[in-house]
Order: C-alpha cells, then structure tokens, then sequence
C-alpha cells in the first residue's frame, strides 16, 4: 500500500542522492560547569549518485539567517542545494557559528545582539525598487510568506569581528576535510569569503560572493561593519596597516596575500539595495591584489530579483549564471 505525499512536499524531485551531517568543532574552553564546546558548526552535505563536478561547493549563509535559506524557499520550493546537487556537484551547507543548528550561549560566545525584525527583513528583501518583481513575500508580518522568511532569522554576535573570525576558523576547518572547494556566501557571510583565504589559500578554488555586506567599510546596522575595508577581523595584509584608516586611505597600497590568484566574482540582482555599491567592492578586492570579476544576473537575462535571490520565485533561474560561472573557473 503506498499514499499520496502532501502536494507542497511531492513538487520535490525525487531522486538517488547521498546524504548526510557532521559538526565541525570550535575552542574547547572551560567553564564552572566544567569543559564545554565553544560554537561548533553545523555542515549538512548531499551528493548526486554520480559527482560530475571536479570541486564540492560550500554555501554559506548570510546576516542572522542559516542553512536553511539554502535548503528550501519560504513558498515551499526547493532550494539551491537541490539545484547544485542536480548539477553534479557535492554540495555542503554550513549553518554558521551561532547561528541556526549551530547553537549560540552566551555564557561561552559571547554577547547577542538583538533579534532581527520585520521592519529590517522587510527593508532588505521587501525594499520598494522600481523593478523588484521576484519576491513571493510582501515584507508584512501575518504574511506566510514573510512569516517563513523572519522565522529563519535570529539573531547575530555582538561582535562582528568575533564573528568573522570564527566564520573563517570553521570554513577552514572544513576545507581540511572536504579539500579544495568552491566558496558560495551571501551577504553578511561573505567576509568568511574574504578571510578564509589567509588560512587555507591553496584549498580555496573560488569565491562566489553573492551581494557581499559592503561598501568597503560601511556595514548593516544590527548586524555589523567592516572595521578592515571587507571584514569585521583583520586580515593579513603586506606591509601590515597601523590603523584601519591607513588601509581605507590607501587600498592600493597593500596587498592580502589570501586575495591573490584566487578568481572570485562579486554577484548582483538588479533591484536589489545593494546594487549600487557592489562594483565597488569588487574593486577593493582587485586593489588588493585579488582577480574578481562582477556579475549582475540582469546582464545574464534574469530579471527581477532583489538581495534574496536564492529565496525568490525565478531561484532556480537565478542561481543559473552562477553554476555557469563556476563550471568555467572551476
């Protein structure tokens, strides 16, 4: 005897994959309770019946969301995951330190910040940008769509910095066990991107930065600045800046060793709020001796799409120029 699925589980393809979990450790600190685990990560991985690709990919996340914006649309479709693992790729998602699965105490990380409102996701991914056509959320609480979409967001460290550094920490850490691999962050995870480089260059094939927090050395009220131009944490630069300013008043007077020679591309959608300034930040990665490229989806005939791109309702769509991209570097 079989039964029916529920129609918004059987849109899911049904297919022969290998599946599965593990947790990448963090500091192992003592506390009066005794020894603890200080914020481990969470990495889901899924791979087709045949790997066709040469590299995994990692997807990482971004501001106070998680895995899960990687795993499914807030109106029940399937995610991107789903769509690499199409292609041939074995994929891995990472829930970020502190964020998701990957849980948060503040006894031991440090201090939160606050939760991330309505107001804010809506300003993100709701903002009224002539052309923005793509969202299946209208930015209002009592929305099931807008409803999902807050609901895979909590809240953020304190500390940006501390988060970056532990981002990169844990990306490396993971690189050691899945071995050269494709970098796919979004947003406020992309710093993670940036930095990873100065601990596991050779492992690092690319870096696909999907609307990177930025400008240089602007930030996202609530959730962090980037102190040091592309992050929070300094990174390693040659000669070594006294100062954040020193770096700001002259990017080009230095170079980020974890930067060089790996090919990055810093990707747009048209309507997004982010738009205006991420040429920029490809550049400041060029300044620093790094080789990106910027690619707006709008040039590659996908219209529509705002900072949530991989939540949208063309997503599948969306994530097409990027796996294009990907295949031609690595």
């Amino acid at each position: 005897m079989s039964y029916d699925l529920p129609p918004s589980l059987a849109s899911y393809p049904l297919r022969t994959s290998r599946k599965g979990h593990f947790w990448i450790p963090g500091e192992i600190v003592p506390t009066p309770g005794g020894t603890v685990m200080r914020a481990p990560m969470f990495v889901q991985w899924e791979a087709p019946e045949v790997v066709t690709r040469p590299h995994p990919v990692i997807l990482v996340h971004g501001g106070g969301g998680q895995g899960s914006d990687y795993t499914g649309t807030p109106d029940g479709r399937p995610g991107w995951l789903d769509r690499f693992v199409q292609e041939g790729f074995l994929t891995y998602v990472v829930d970020r330190p502190g964020h998701g699965r990957s849980w948060f105490h503040p006894d031991v990380v440090g201090a939160p910040a606050g939760m991330f409102p309505y107001e804010a996701a809506s300003g993100l991914f709701a903002p009224p940008i002539p052309g923005h056509t793509q969202a299946v959320w209208s930015g209002e609480p009592g929305d099931p769509n807008t409803d999902s979409l807050v609901s895979g967001m909590g809240f953020v460290h304190s500390d940006y910095a501390e988060v970056n550094r532990m981002d990169a920490d844990r990306l490396a850490k993971l690189l050691d066990r899945t071995g050269p691999a494709v970098i796919v962050t979004h947003s406020a995870g992309a710093p993670a991107g940036w930095l990873v480089g100065d601990l596991r260059h050779d492992l690092v094939k690319a870096h696909v930065a999907i609307e990177p927090i930025g400008p240089a050395f602007g930030g996202f009220p609530g959730l962090g600045f980037l102190t040091w131009g592309l992050s929070g944490a300094k990174p390693v630069l040659v000669p070594e800046p006294a100062t954040p300013e020193e770096l700001q008043a002259n990017p080009g007077g230095f170079v980020q060793p974890g930067l060089v020679g790996i090919p990055t591309v810093v990707v747009v959608a048209e309507a997004s709020p982010f738009t205006d300034f991420e040429r920029s930040v490809s550049e400041f990665v060029n300044a620093l001796g790094g080789s990106s490229e910027f690619l707006n989806i709008g040039d590659h005939g996908v219209h529509g799409n705002g900072h949530g791109l991989m939540l949208e309702a063309n997503s599948d769509e969306a994530v097409g120029p990027i796996i294009e991209w990907i295949g031609r570097i690595a």
